[in-house]
């Protein structure tokens, strides 16, 4: 992996964390979503109508079935992200989701795509892999399997994590194949699919707008953060697909988790440091296999 793909997907991992940890002190649902979204397209908007006026004229209807394939997939995997944790036990459906997703990438870049990678690059994988589930409660996840009352839970937490993983896997790769086949603006792949996002998740802001409202003052600084600064992370992961095998980038975009590790011990005030110290040391070394 080239050293600035390696610096925009770690740039992108400890941007990633830090609005995750807004999103987890909103407490949020699918309002919460509507609202970051359309802070995100106002605050990018210049941006999003600069790169529109100079590219969409030339799309054609590959380009947009690929961002409305994109805009379907990012919000299938937060609507069934949703359901998994109403349904079952975040420790179980997180781990799965972000520990399922870089291997299905990975996978699928190197059938469909025709990527190549090395042992060494396989290795990286599985270091990352298995740092998120560690990260991410893995043992845990073992435990409550063998317990009666948990194990219902369990098995619905897996079906969704792993279907929630393979979504992330789906819009990792449709998005990878427009920026690097097709030669689209990363940032316009990203705003073009957040304006097709906010027709789905808008109708449950409209349902009850004084709702809604009251919502959106508790949680206005939590929203105008993340819909600044989430797309800035995931564009920087885009830039570095351009650069380099999708199948490296995909797992090593993961370091995520390391940082989020680290801020949630820190600001969060989160147990279990010491699994998640392995886990982090596993997704260091996976990444710094994949960038060898």
């Amino acid at each position: 992996m080239p050293p600035a793909a390696l610096a925009l997907v770690l740039l992108a991992g400890l941007i990633h964390a830090s609005w995750n940890v807004a999103a987890k002190k909103a407490g949020g649902d699918v309002r919460f979503a509507a609202f970051t979204t359309m802070v995100m397209l106002v605050a990018w908007a210049p941006l999003g109508i600069w790169f529109g006026l100079r590219q969409l004229p030339g799309w054609g209807w590959h380009e947009w079935a690929l961002v409305a394939a994109s805009a379907l997939l990012h919000t299938g995997y937060f609507l069934f992200l949703l359901r998994g944790y109403r349904k079952a036990d975040l420790t179980v459906v997180y781990p799965l989701a972000r520990g399922s997703a870089p291997l299905l990438s990975s996978l699928t870049a190197v059938i469909v795509l025709g990527e190549h990678i090395s042992a060494l690059g396989v290795a990286g994988i599985a270091g990352v892999v298995v740092g998120v589930f560690l990260i991410a409660g893995g043992p845990g996840l073992w435990r409550a399997s063998h317990d009666p009352a948990q194990r219902q839970r369990v098995r619905k937490g897996m079906v969704y994590g792993v279907a929630s993983g393979a979504f992330i896997a789906g819009y990792t790769v449709v998005d990878g194949y427009g920026v690097k086949v097709l030669l689209m603006s990363p940032i316009l792949v990203d705003y073009m699919g957040a304006l097709l996002r906010l027709v789905v998740v808008a109708p449950a802001v409209l349902r009850d707008v004084p709702a809604a409202r009251t919502l959106w003052r508790s949680q206005r600084k939590y929203a105008l953060f993340v819909g600044v600064v989430s797309p800035v992370s995931y564009v920087l992961v885009l830039y570095a697909m351009q650069m380099a095998p999708l199948s490296h980038v995909a797992p090593a975009r993961e370091v995520s988790m390391l940082f989020a590790a680290l801020l949630g011990g820190q600001l969060l005030g989160e147990r279990d440091r010491g699994p998640r110290l392995v886990g982090a040391a596993c997704i260091a070394a996976g990444v710094v296999a994949l960038a060898l």
